[in-house]
């Protein structure tokens, strides 16, 4: 997948319907000119480099991050250690919800799995300039509200769904939202480690690869060095109807 087609893509997430978690345009797309010049006026742009935790879950809450650049995954870890991930942001999505203004704990973490620019917007100044403009309250309101449809759907496919119905759903909503057809093949222009896929779905890393090396053995995907091929689309689509 090119960086251009990247850059309009809404994010990773486990979800049962592509439609549900379709791009969302950026925070700043729907405002005028005027706003949009107010809203970067109280940003602070800072650059993560891979690895780097944009905050830890706990911390407290002082404001959102607009995504310009890279790619920030966001998840929760259980007091055991394990960890699971709610989502990976493009540019154009912004995390640091739900708390918009700032005045809670965090209660996930989200770091930078590449090198990414963002721009920090502080909670207080971003409160002002709700109560100061109708349109930005709107565009803040309808972010939050594609985030919560998002966490959403995630809960239901935890909920609902086997932990194999989950992996082959996650295999067909990366081909469809983020796959490149390459004659009768798929490729998933986004590499992923097993761990990553693992806990995408809330299982282990050992279970997937043994997943995966059987759907391989069907033909029904190929996977190598993270790259994910699918061979057999409807295989993977009549699994999870």
């Amino acid at each position: 997948m090119s960086a251009s087609s990247l850059r309009n893509a809404t994010g990773i997430m486990l979800a049962g319907s592509d439609a549900l978690v379709g791009s969302l345009p950026s925070l700043l797309d729907p405002l005028c000119e005027a706003d949009r010049r107010r809203v970067l006026a109280i940003g602070r742009e800072e650059v993560l480099p891979t690895g780097k935790h944009v905050w830890r879950q706990g911390d407290l809450q002082n404001g959102i991050y607009l995504i310009e650049e890279g790619r920030i995954r966001s998840y929760y870890a259980a007091p055991s250690g394990r960890e699971v991930t709610l989502a990976y942001w493009f540019a154009g999505n912004f995390v640091g919800g739900p708390d918009l203004f700032g005045t809670g704990a965090h209660v996930w973490s989200s770091v930078a799995v590449e090198r990414s620019r963002v721009t920090f917007l502080p909670g207080p100044a971003l409160r002002a300039l709700a109560l100061q403009s109708a349109s930005i309250a709107v565009a803040l309101l309808d972010a939050l509200a594609f985030k919560a449809r998002c966490y959403s759907a995630m809960a239901q496919m935890l909920g609902t769904r086997s932990v194999t119905e989950r992996l082959h759903r996650l295999l067909v909503f990366l081909s469809k939202i983020y796959g490149s057809q390459q004659g009768r093949e798929i490729v998933i222009g986004i590499p992923f480690t097993h761990g990553d896929l693992a806990n995408l779905i809330g299982s282990t890393r050992q279970w997937v690869t043994v997943q995966l090396s059987r759907m391989q053995a069907r033909g029904v995907i190929r996977y190598h060095r993270g790259l994910i091929v699918i061979l057999n689309l409807r295989a993977l689509d009549l699994e999870v109807v």
